[in-house]
């Protein structure tokens, strides 16, 4: 079984597109989607509800905004509730058709040769970003090699949504940690990644270019909030992940 993990909020106006595209590629493959509302006040369920009728799917929702990581967690402890198998599969992927579908087929394929963990990544030779300011450029290189040198880290891209993970990395994780994810807030992906090392995940990236260009709207990302919360994180965090 393939799980689509996709966090949202307020996303009315990219829901549309995200779904033709992932129907468009999964065509005759058993998938499962599981969207994990993050306390949207838009129209964001409505609209899911009414493209997914004839799917496979489920929308969490408690109706309050924690923070994406608060989302990418219960939707993982969701997918490991009604998994049957750890050899599932969990594609995370953005809400906003940032996301470059064209490369999901090689993702699948690396984890079901047995990486633990597939990374699209903006870093990777071939990768890159379209039409994102040179201000989160320069934000999103330093905080990746800060972290990369703190914590002895060979990935290069560390906070991508995109990613493929097998359900059995998931389980070592709950496993030794007793949660999945903790931080509530875009450091949640830097968190799991960290987590994944230490339970010894077998790593792999393949370069994406991140298309910023197909989002309508802006980013939910904020950038200094998010930036005092990876240095919050840092502080913290060598001391728990162990």
């Amino acid at each position: 079984m393939i799980y689509v993990l996709v966090p949202f909020y307020n996303e009315e106006d990219n829901l549309s597109k995200l779904i033709s595209s992932l129907h468009d590629f999964f065509v005759d493959i058993d998938v499962h989607y599981v969207f994990s509302d993050d306390g949207s006040i838009d129209k964001s369920i409505e609209i899911l509800n009414s493209l997914l009728k004839n799917d496979n799917f489920v929308i969490i929702s408690d109706g309050k905004n924690y923070g994406p990581g608060h989302a990418f967690d219960v939707g993982f402890n969701w997918i490991l509730g009604h998994s049957n198998d750890d050899k599932d599969t969990v594609v995370t992927i953005e809400a906003d058709s940032t996301s470059d579908l064209g490369i999901l087929k090689t993702m699948i394929t690396l984890s079901q040769l047995g990486y633990d963990l597939v990374i699209a990544s903006v870093y990777a030779q071939g990768g890159g970003f379209s039409k994102t300011s040179f201000f989160r450029k320069v934000i999103s290189s330093i905080a990746n090699l800060m972290f990369r040198f703190v914590f002895d880290l060979k990935v290069l891209t560390l906070s991508s949504f995109y990613r493929v993970y097998n359900v059995s990395i998931m389980r070592s994780i709950k496993s030794k940690y007793g949660n999945i994810i903790e931080e509530h807030g875009f450091i949640c992906m830097l968190e799991i990644l960290l987590k994944s090392v230490k339970v010894n995940a077998k790593i792999v990236e393949i370069p994406m270019m991140l298309k910023s260009d197909n989002r309508v709207g802006k980013s939910n990302l904020k950038v200094f909030k998010t930036t005092i919360s990876y240095l919050k994180f840092l502080i913290k965090s060598k001391r728990k992940l162990k």
